[in-house]
């Protein structure tokens, strides 16, 4: 053990794979209260990609900044009570996920409870958690309520999918190509999955509901695919955005907050990580993790690269039209 390889990029572009570089260095050297983790492997996020372009929420510190938000490893060596050499571990906070080794904070880090494959371990810290704050974090959900979602075959919807699945909550899901996708969302546990520019796609919708209608609407999306959601809600429902695909502000019309007493709120996973009681950390992860090592919850992954291949990985990781996740692996670098 004396080289370390890590992606890392100078400066901001909006093509991140032209300014990312896998680069060589010495291994992370311990300070108290950190721990050494080997990474095994590491998603590409949309996150990840904004990142890179300078225009996610957490800004890069240039020159020289690491790139990779999220992924799971095995504790090479410790300095912090409660880990020790061999535990896996998912990183919780921090930046530089894409990378052979990293050394970390312990609060910066989980073990995890159970085994869980390791392409699937890596993608936990994001869009499971996502979907688990959506569904839990907002409107008081009960068996054989209605959740429209808009983006369903993302990462995020996949996992509302099938969360809503195990509490007993039927989804309608708006895509954009409803043939292609029908049978593999239905398989997740999907009720509906429409076509989002299908005709008169709402009132068609609510006529297969049997007169009731959604109470909570998760947005990924923005523009007028939010203003459908919003237009699906029940009176007093909430809408909470956790993403912006579309790039177009949400214009709510005066009425659905005058008459229909509507509720528009914002998730940001990364800003619930830093305010929430560790308890409840620990306890949202566990429940995940269980899931998944259990094949109940599980992420489409659509291609594994070599993390020398980052570049690839990235400009792959941006086509429309995927079959899952494109995940880095440390084990093949």
């Amino acid at each position: 053990m004396s080289e370390n390889h890590y992606a890392e990029f100078s400066e901001c572009s909006m093509r991140p794979q032209e300014v990312l570089e896998y680069v060589s260095g010495p291994i992370p050297v311990l300070e108290e209260g950190e721990v050494l983790v080997r990474m095994k492997a590491a998603p590409i996020n949309p996150a990840d990609i904004n990142f890179v372009q300078g225009v996610y929420g957490l800004k890069p510190v240039l020159p020289h900044s690491r790139a990779g938000l999220e992924g799971c490893g095995v504790v090479q060596e410790s300095r912090a009570a409660g880990f020790r050499e061999g535990d896996e571990v998912i990183l919780l906070r921090g930046v530089g996920s894409w990378s052979e080794y990293v050394a970390v904070p312990s609060v910066n880090v989980m073990k995890l409870p159970v085994k869980v494959d390791p392409a699937q371990a890596a993608m936990l810290k994001v869009n499971p958690l996502t979907a688990l704050r959506m569904l839990e974090g907002f409107v008081s959900l009960e068996p054989g309520d209605w959740l429209v979602q808009n983006a369903a075959n993302s990462g995020v919807g996949r996992c509302i999918i099938q969360l809503a699945r195990e509490m007993g909550v039927k989804t309608v899901n708006f895509v954009r190509r409803p043939d292609e996708l029908r049978d593999e969302l239905t398989a997740l546990g999907a009720d509906l999955v429409v076509g989002e520019d299908d005709g008169d796609v709402v009132k068609n919708t609510l006529a297969r509901l049997d007169g009731k209608r959604p109470v909570l609407a998760s947005n990924a999306v923005g523009g007028e695919s939010a203003l459908r959601l919003m237009d699906m809600l029940a009176p007093g429902g909430s809408m909470v955005t956790y993403g912006a695909m579309s790039r177009k502000s949400i214009k709510v019309p005066n009425g659905f907050l005058i008459f229909k007493g509507i509720k528009l709120e914002g998730l940001w996973v990364t800003q619930w990580l830093k305010n929430a009681p560790v308890s409840e950390i620990e306890a949202a992860y566990e429940k995940l993790a269980r899931l998944m090592a259990d094949g109940r919850l599980k992420q489409a992954v659509d291609t594994v690269y070599p993390l020398s291949d980052v570049r690839k990985a990235v400009e792959k990781a941006q086509e429309e039209f995927r079959s899952g996740k494109v995940v880095l692996s440390m084990d093949c670098a």
